[in-house]
């Protein structure tokens, strides 16, 4: 087996090759969103909203006319992608389906003999979306309070979740963050519904979840981690032992990073975009506002290691014990992290508020810098249909943002 050996730098590049975060742009409109998720196979959905959800805000990062409306239409109006779980909540393309059929029979098993109270109105839920079409958990009149997986809820929800996490259900659309379910037979097609597992046993199970995950970083280590959730029946030695099955059938490549002691995995297929990426001497940075599920933050360690950079989400933390924000947000350049700055929107008129502002530490601040940020933040602007920024002339002050007042309006 040959093993890859490379530098940081060049780590950090394939990373943002692969990420489409490198060229800048070269994605674009839905056909941009759909082939981005079809290399990394999932994005990672959230519900907090402040400047967009989770996946507009990483779309926005690397598509390049990207609107909300876009993901809306693929999900919603086309059926190109599906709201599902992967790792967390996420979102995939359509055609994945059959290879999460394990997972629904599994979720089947277990559901179905954990909540007597929840399989007995299940008929009743089914006639109610029969006569009335697609619906959300108050449009039942089942207010009983169960315990359910996460935590007690109502009963109309824990009825619907079910049914949706076995497959009899898919998201037709949403109100916000409210789910409206409808059943799947009315928008998926036969072929699809009735598509065997691709992955006859669990180790092919193993092998195919395992290679979309790394997949969907670019390099991944088989360090235990959060990157790891959602692959069934999977600890360290299953992961381990796929890993090495993977390297023996040549379809993972093993990867020496300078100055990184543990090995990284690349999967067979990216090969040509990674020496690709080696051969290229020609880097532009540019500016880039990241979300903070990022595909690319999936491995905070493994960041840490590759960009120096530590990235942490504080939104269930105490405000005394926050080193930062409730919710902030990573500001790339070039191969760098350089900044972080917690964002908000102000009402009514809609305008885009930066709160907070950290420079990375030993950032060289440049005109070059300045104009590339003014440059991302005026694509932030647009994506988010804001007319100006808002930043206190105190923070500005702090921070040396001078170069921001240009899209104040001032």
């Amino acid at each position: 087996m040959n093993t890859l050996t490379i530098t940081k730098s060049q780590a950090r590049r394939f990373l943002l090759a692969h990420q489409g975060l490198w060229p800048p742009y070269t994605l674009k409109g839905k056909r941009g969103v759909l082939r981005y998720i079809r290399r990394v196979g999932c994005i990672q959905f959230d519900p907090l909203n402040i400047v967009g959800h989770n996946p507009e805000l990483m779309l926005q990062a690397r598509v390049s006319d990207f609107q909300p409306s876009m993901l809306q239409e693929l999900l919603y109006a086309e059926r190109k992608l599906l709201d599902g779980r992967d790792k967390m909540m996420s979102i995939y393309r359509v055609e994945d389906w059959p290879y999460f059929r394990r997972r629904r029979a599994s979720t089947q098993q277990r559901l179905g003999r954990r909540f007597e109270p929840v399989e007995a109105i299940l008929p009743q839920v089914r006639q109610a979306i029969e006569d009335y079409g697609p619906l959300t958990s108050l449009d039942l009149a089942f207010n009983q309070r169960v315990d359910w997986a996460w935590a007690p809820t109502r009963l109309a929800r824990a009825a619907l979740e079910t049914m949706y996490f076995e497959g009899e259900l898919i998201i037709h659309h949403k109100i916000h963050t409210r789910k409206v379910y409808d059943f799947a037979t009315r928008h998926l097609s036969e072929d699809l519904l009735s598509a065997p597992d691709p992955n006859e046993t669990e180790a092919q199970y193993h092998d195919w979840h395992v290679l979309r995950r790394i997949g969907g970083v670019g390099l991944l280590w088989s360090k235990a981690g959060e990157v790891w959730l959602g692959i069934l029946r999977m600890k360290s030695r299953e992961r381990i032992r796929t890993i090495q099955r993977l390297l023996s059938q040549g379809r993972v490549l093993e990867v020496r990073v300078e100055g990184i002691p543990t090995p990284l995995y690349l999967r067979s297929d990216d090969l040509v975009r990674f020496q690709q990426t080696l051969d290229t001497d020609d880097w532009m940075p540019h500016a880039a506002v990241l979300a903070p599920l990022d595909n690319l933050l999936w491995d905070r360690q493994l960041v840490h290691e590759v960009f120096g950079f530590d990235y942490l989400c504080e939104v269930y933390k105490p405000v005394a014990e926050r080193r930062f924000g409730y919710y902030v947000l990573p500001v790339l350049y070039g191969d760098r992290f350089v900044a972080r700055f917690e964002p908000g929107r102000e009402n009514p008129s809609g305008a885009f508020v930066i709160k907070n502002w950290w420079w990375e530490a030993n950032i060289h601040q440049s005109e070059t810098l300045y104009a590339s940020l003014r440059h991302c933040f005026t694509r932030f602007l647009s994506y988010l249909g804001a007319n100006r920024m808002i930043i206190d002339r105190t923070l500005v002050e702090r921070e040396q943002l001078e170069f921001l007042t240009p899209l104040t309006g001032r």
